[in-house]
């Protein structure tokens, strides 16, 4: 299966799952918890429009101005979130009557309601986004504002949600707004989780930048049976020649190095970033990475009998990516 094709794959189940979230426990809970999905919650009560409609007809003027803006690929594989999401926030919501399937009379349900509703709704998002899309929105206004007014996108995240979350709350009641934050933050939770852990094949690498280096090598070794490689560095303000400490570890292992680093020095600087393709000991074999030489002489086998280059190629490139 080709990367393309498990990124469609992974829009339209996160879209999926994300519109029963809303359609199923957001909408009918009446939690306006940010986003377009908020909007089109608070519409759908004061209107009666279909919230998937309200999050179509708002969202593809939104994508024009961010292709505008960002450049005609920025919505590609955005534009199809939002067109999904939408059309499943619809068909959940005509199949269930924005009714959803608890009592919303009981403020438990509700909460409860909010909980499973932020969980899914992140999870979906989270799927979408490991693709490099996005389900749209206020996102992209929060884009926009982080261009033009110097706003860090995080700040402009949060204004935009949070007038959403104001508006809910002047038109569900302020309890209903405590409820939307909740909402928030358990689908950001699970967003970050599923970005940042969930599904990633490969590890993480850690630089750890220490005057006990040594020791936590030796504690790298020792508790988690794993490598690493000393690189030379300078500190750019002191001058003073250090060490930095460059280890590969699985997903699973990353909290227990950092708790290493943490218990033999305080106060050494650490930082992580995903690392998509490990080859090697520990990890993926080499043996499945193209050999050069073998894929020049077989390129060239098919060159000589006027037989298509580009195919094979792609496929010994799905073979090295483990597709």
């Amino acid at each position: 299966m080709t990367r393309k094709v498990k990124d469609n794959l992974l829009i339209v189940l996160g879209t999926a799952i994300t519109g029963f979230s809303v359609a199923c426990f957001i909408t009918p809970a009446k939690i306006a918890a940010g986003g377009l999905n908020g909007i089109a919650t608070i519409v759908y009560y004061l209107l009666g429009i279909d919230t998937g409609l309200t999050i179509l007809v708002c969202s593809i003027p939104l994508f024009l101005i961010g292709m505008r803006i960002f450049g005609k690929l920025y919505g590609v594989k955005s534009l199809m979130g939002v067109v999904f999401l939408a059309l499943f926030t619809t068909l959940f919501g005509q199949l269930t009557g924005y009714n959803g399937f608890l009592d919303y009379t009981d403020k438990v349900d509700v909460l409860s309601s909010g909980i499973f509703g932020g969980f899914l709704s992140g999870f979906g998002i989270g799927l979408v986004m490991k693709t490099g899309a996005n389900t749209g929105g206020t996102d992209i206004v929060a884009q926009i504002l982080n261009k033009y007014t110097k706003i860090p996108l995080g700040n402009a995240l949060f204004i935009c949600d949070g007038v959403v979350v104001v508006a809910g709350g002047l038109f569900f009641g302020f309890e209903r707004a405590l409820f939307a934050i909740f909402t928030l933050y358990v689908s950001g939770q699970t967003i970050n989780y599923v970005i940042l852990s969930m599904g990633t094949k490969y590890a993480k690498t850690a630089y750890v930048i220490s005057e006990n280096v040594e020791k936590i090598s030796e504690r790298i070794i020792k508790d988690l049976g794993r490598g690493g490689t000393l690189l030379n560095g300078q500190g750019i303000y002191t001058k003073q020649d250090r060490k930095i400490l460059m280890v590969v570890l699985p997903n699973t292992m990353i909290n227990k190095a950092i708790r290493i680093v943490h218990e033999e020095d305080e106060r050494a600087f650490v930082f992580v970033h995903e690392t998509y393709q490990v080859l090697g000991y520990g990890f993926k074999p080499l043996i499945n990475a193209i050999p050069v030489d073998e894929l020049k002489k077989a390129t060239e086998k098919r060159r000589a009998k006027g037989k298509p280059i580009i195919p094979f190629l792609k496929k010994q490139k799905s073979k090295y990516d483990g597709e």
